[in-house]
């Protein structure tokens, strides 16, 4: 997770590139983190300033802001306001953050959820530093991506692939989610796992070079250079020919979540400090981002943060245009959003939810011995709402519903839906069923929802079907032309009509149990006869020759669609 490209990181990853392709990469074996750290617990050291972990991220540069553009606590600033003295120092490399946690250097702990579920085995050791998550920064929103070679078109097809994967980095539950979503899981493919995340030789980016790897989980910078800029890789400029980005956070944007935690130990005897570090991110967090959207009208108290943030994360304060990205690749989350998602049992994406999820494929890579209950840290939200101006829970329409119409219309009429597709699946219905109750079809809208709370980036089509006998037996009867024209459009304005009372049946059954859904992410297509399960022969259905494939056509298809490149379709901020 790092910045999107800039000309600058254009010209160093390509010069990377170039240098390290000469060189194999090192494939490594892994281990469980509780038995690679060793490291003694030791008490937190008492000091005048507390130690706060960054690490290079665009949330981190709201932490930075709450400092006073500073790495350690200056007046007048947010966190000294606070009464708060903090040191924040930039820590990327996980294991050694976890070190300094379990020998006092810190009380926090800073990191995605995945990798915080990583080190669990480790830090449940002993009581004192058992985690206590006490905020969520950020969703990654299009920094982090999934490249893959020429032949690899949905998720599905990663089915016994070979993938390289940074090794105890964000990209873990990545896969595995999206491996999940698609009917498999991590045994269904061969993980190559490598030691670093970006720009040394043994990263995901050069592993992709390897003709025995088929697709990678790379920060997005990496991925634009392997896939010409996000296009299809031509094989100049240190591309990879044929390769193509599959699945950006843009689209999957909630999988990878950023927080911070604390040693329970600390959170039991500076309770009140904690809450006062976590209302001092929030009040940051909705300063920066006012500082950002007038950045016109503050063009100084703009570039004194984003110097900052150059300097503390990048190491050079004429790095701003990278500090910018960084920015841009990730979604804050606000007050609203760690109430969600620390306290919300229905949210789809809590943190419960994921935490079982990332322990799952953990244990399935040997990465976690069993499963560990993640304990969020019970905060005062009545308090913390004070001094903030956005703290309703409001989903905001993401897409452009005309547009949307538009582009599934043009992709209907192109017979190119399947173009673009993630994953799919279909419920099925009954003859003449018109209604379809929440009770009868909990287990789909289930899945539908999960899936569109966790890639909002993408939209959802509901695609109703129709049973084609009766325009057969028509024909067959030897009805006029128009007639049979007729009946066609019916069975179209039938399959609309169905698909249509899926989607409304769908968001009711969510708003029942408190789960708000973007409605502008749904486009209901009718297909009418014309896409049978047991295709076409010519220009019309082919007759179902078993009751299964007569019913195998009542049906109604979810697809989920990327569309990352229709930007169009996509609501302006």
């Amino acid at each position: 997770m790092f910045a999107r490209i800039t000309p600058l990181s254009i010209l160093f990853y390509v010069l990377v590139s170039w240098f390290n392709s000469a060189f194999a990469v090192t494939y490594m074996e892994v281990q469980a983190l509780q038995n690679k750290i060793s490291t003694p617990v030791g008490e937190v050291r008492s000091k005048n300033t507390v130690q706060v972990p960054l690490i290079t991220w665009g949330g981190d540069e709201a932490t930075i802001l709450a400092n006073g553009n500073a790495a350690t606590t200056s007046s007048g600033s947010i966190f000294s306001e606070k009464g708060l003295h903090i040191t924040l120092t930039r820590e990327d490399i996980f294991t050694n953050q976890i070190k300094n946690y379990l020998k006092g250097d810190t009380p926090y702990i800073r990191g995605t959820l995945g990798m915080l579920n990583m080190a669990l085995g480790v830090l449940n050791k002993d009581p004192r530093t058992r985690p206590i998550v006490i905020y969520q920064l950020t969703w990654s929103n299009g920094g982090d991506c999934l490249v893959v070679k020429d032949g690899i078109r949905t998720a599905k097809d990663l089915q016994g692939k070979t993938i390289a994967l940074q090794a105890y980095g964000p990209h873990v539950y990545y896969l595995s989610k999206v491996l999940s979503d698609a009917g498999l899981s991590l045994r269904d493919v061969t993980v190559k796992w490598v030691k670093d995340l970006t720009g040394t030789a043994e990263t995901p980016m050069e592993a992709f070079y390897d003709s025995n790897v088929d697709a990678a989980l790379m920060i997005s910078t990496d991925g634009l250079l392997l896939t010409s800029n996000g296009t299809v890789g031509t094989g100049a400029e240190g591309s990879v020919k044929g390769a193509k980005i599959l699945l950006s956070t843009k689209t999957a944007n909630r999988v990878i979540s950023d927080v911070y935690a604390v040693r329970s130990d600390y959170y039991q005897s500076h309770r009140q400090e904690v809450e006062r570090f976590v209302h001092g991110l929030m009040l940051a967090e909705e300063q920066f981002s006012h500082i950002v959207k007038n950045s016109a009208n503050r063009q100084k108290q703009y570039m004194q943060t984003m110097t900052a943030a150059a300097q503390i994360l990048l190491d050079s304060p004429d790095a701003v245009a990278d500090a910018e990205a960084l920015y841009g690749d990730c979604e804050f989350v606000g007050f609203a959003g760690n109430v969600r998602f620390l306290t919300d049992s229905n949210y789809p994406r809590n943190l419960q939810t994921l935490a079982d999820q990332v322990q799952s494929a953990l244990i399935t890579l040997g990465l976690l011995d069993t499963k560990i209950t993640l304990t969020a840290a019970e905060l005062d939200y009545t308090r913390l709402k004070q001094g903030l101006t956005e703290v309703e829970d409001v989903v905001l329409p993401k897409f452009d519903t005309a547009q949307v119409s538009t582009l599934v219309q043009r992709k209907q009429q192109q017979g190119a839906l399947e173009e673009g597709e993630l994953f799919s699946f279909e419920v099925f219905f009954q003859p003449n069923q018109n209604t379809f109750a929440a009770d009868m079809y909990a287990k789909d809208f289930d899945r539908v929802i999960d899936l569109a709370s966790t890639y909002g980036g993408a939209i959802i089509t509901v695609e109703g079907h129709s049973d084609p006998l009766g325009y057969l037996k028509a024909k067959k009867r030897g009805d006029s032309k128009l007639l049979l024209t007729k009946v066609k459009q019916s069975a179209k304005n039938l399959s609309l009509s169905r698909a249509n009372a899926v989607r409304t049946s769908l968001i009711n059954y969510a708003s029942k149990r408190g789960i708000i859904m973007d409605e502008t992410q749904f486009a209901v297509v009718g297909h009418g006869i014309m896409k049978p399960r047991n295709g076409l022969c010519g220009s019309d259905p082919c007759a179902p020759k078993t009751e299964q494939q007569w019913r195998d056509n009542m049906r109604v298809e979810f697809r989920i669609i990327q569309i990352e490149a229709e930007s169009s379709v996509f609501k302006p901020l």
